[in-house]
């Protein structure tokens, strides 16, 4: 056998045990009269001990040959250790070597591999193989296998059945871009890979599975954002004979149970607010509540004085910043260029200090009374010592300005603590969203999300006040998961794909076979997905996905590693059936 225990297993009660170790060579220190090799695997690292009153020559020269990620087998006995470690679990104790051999031998690494590493990203996803074996990556790996595990445990007792659905599926011209595949056996056709299994688990429901769920794989071939994958995994569920209700119960008692279990937090509130209210109050979809800042509406109490840039907007909007009247002008013109940036967007910043002596100081004073300054902060709910930050301008524009310069603040603040949890339901979401380009309605979620109950009959009138029976669920200013009741009648559905500009053959030659479905039976249904990178990188206290993901791409879309994307030669291009174009 290549081990009788792991490097990270023994303690002093293992003392005058001969075991047999197998790892990597982590770190050696050469004394001359004696060696000391820091030995590592997935379990830990125990010190190795080789000297010249205890050990043979030979075998002292060859320890004297390993170098950093040798892969060594020892065989030898645990002694206590003269000067204990009590960083490591096995610092009390070390193994006397007296056999070694030599399973591997290693290069030098192209980065230390240590938990702070000098390696950039570029440099450690080429390498991603020698990235995990860093302790940090090696335990995020490790702590989404557990959350994984949580997940499966929590809908199984609950009664779902986990079900694989297919990845070679057909194309479908709504939401982003799909990765085609060339079919070789059918000349000029193509699969597409799933975005998600939505029509899939919705035909298990009609299969009669009523509780499905899957750990899943999906795909889109869509421009890039921040922390965003082009392959991402999903948990997946659909539960028939449900109402809205049945699906955010459930789901709150598996969002409690993986706090529960990972990160020994107790969370019982879930509050709810509709979509409107949340673009209202914090400018987005998905509001972080672990902090206050709450957006106050100042059009109506702002627009009587002879101040051009708010009488001419069509919104004006302020946050109170807790502390911030003690900025100086420097600080606040800094905050103004960082709202001004591209990313942003933002003209300006009206900004009023609210002093501790109950006075008000504000960039605007020739246009506007103490009185006027104290009604804004009472609206803002600002206390003294409190710097209210206000923008204006289109509503579109200025909320989501305003939402980033919130969570900027919040960070600065450091309000946004990652062992904190925050939980919140988002509901009543718009059914159709109108392109402004296009002149075109488009889901907001996906077509098969059914309208809120007693409102299909607006669709004919104004789609645009159709609210949908979605929800998405939010944890620390991420969306973690979203889902809908689905439309499960075959009348309605092609009602909602005329709105969304399907004729009757297009939405047919799309997704008849789901209409055909609808024929027999089809139970009212419903279901949510979960972005388990995402949920895994909240409960491990990070934003960052690509920390918890083994084989991450980069910003461009491209694995480094084994240089994917990359091109077909000629014959391959034959069988496909593909000429690419010069």
């Amino acid at each position: 056998m290549f081990r009788s225990h792991t490097c990270g297993e023994l303690r002093s009660s293992d003392v005058n045990s001969e075991v047999t170790l197998s790892g990597w060579v982590h770190k050696s220190r050469d004394k001359g009269f004696v060696i000391w090799i820091d030995l590592r695997d997935r379990y830990g690292i125990t010190q190795l001990v080789f000297d010249e009153e205890r050990t043979d020559t030979d075998l002292l020269e060859k320890a004297r040959t390993l170098g950093r990620e040798f892969v060594v087998q020892i065989k030898g006995k645990v002694i206590e250790r003269t000067s204990k470690n009590p960083n490591i679990p096995t610092g009390d104790i070390e193994i006397l070597v007296d056999n070694l051999v030599i399973l591997n031998k290693s290069l030098v690494p192209p980065f230390t591999l240590e938990d702070k590493t000098d390696g950039g990203d570029d440099l450690r996803m080429k390498y991603r193989y020698l990235d995990i074996r860093r302790t940090p990556v090696k335990n995020n790996l490790i702590f989404r296998s557990k959350v994984s595990m949580e997940v499966r445990k929590y809908l199984s007792n609950e009664g779902f059945i986990e079900v694989e659905t297919p990845y070679l599926i057909k194309s479908t011209p709504e939401g982003a871009r799909d990765f085609v595949v060339p079919s070789r056996m059918n000349e000029g056709q193509f699969y597409a890979l799933p975005q998600s299994p939505q029509t899939f688990k919705q035909l298990l429901m009609v299969g009669g599975l009523d509780k499905y769920f899957q750990i899943v794989k999906c795909f889109r071939d869509e421009d890039l954002r921040a922390d965003r994958q082009p392959e991402f995994t999903q948990i997946d569920c659909e539960m028939a004979f449900v109402e809205q209700e049945d699906i955010l119960t459930t789901f709150e008692g598996l969002t409690k149970h993986l706090i529960k279990e990972i990160n020994g937090k107790d969370v019982s509130a879930f509050p709810r607010l509709t979509y409107d209210d949340a673009m209202k109050r914090y400018g987005n979809d998905k509001p972080d509540i672990r902090f206050g800042m709450e957006f106050a509406e100042l059009t109506d109490v702002s627009k009587h004085r002879d101040f051009g840039i708010f009488n001419s907007a069509e919104i004006v909007v302020g946050i109170a910043v807790p502390g911030g009247s003690t900025y100086t002008r420097k600080e606040i013109d800094k905050l103004i260029a960082w709202i001004r940036r591209p990313q942003i967007g933002a003209k300006g910043m009206v900004y009023v200090k609210c002093n501790e002596d109950g006075s008000y100081k504000s960039s605007v004073d020739k246009f506007y009374s103490q009185e006027d300054l104290k009604v804004w902060a009472e609206k803002a709910s600002a206390e003294p010592g409190d710097l209210l930050c206000i923008l204006s301008g289109s509503i579109k524009e200025t909320r989501p300005q305003l939402s980033a310069l919130r969570m900027e603040m919040a960070e600065r603040l450091g309000l946004r603590n990652p062992e904190d949890f925050a939980p919140l339901w988002v509901v009543d979401f718009p059914l159709l969203e109108l392109d402004d380009e296009t002149g075109n309605y488009h889901a907001m979620h996906h077509p098969f999300t059914s309208p809120k109950p007693g409102q299909l009959e607006l669709l004919e009138t104004d789609p645009s006040a159709v609210r949908a029976n979605a929800y998405d669920l939010v944890l620390n200013g991420n969306e973690i998961g979203g889902g809908s009741i689905r439309i499960h009648n075959k009348e309605i559905q092609k009602i909602m794909f005329k709105h969304l500009g399907f004729t009757p053959e297009e939405a047919n030659a799309q997704f008849g076979f789901l209409l055909d479905a609808f024929q027999y039976g089809a139970p009212p249904h419903g279901g949510i997905a979960f972005g388990l990178d995402r949920l895994v990188a909240i409960l491990g206290g990070q934003e960052t996905i690509r920390d918890f993901i083994a084989f991450p791409k980069n910003n461009s879309g491209r694995d480094v590693m084994i240089d994917a994307p990359s091109p077909l030669d000629q014959e391959q291009l034959k069988e496909l059936h593909l000429k690419i174009q010069s």
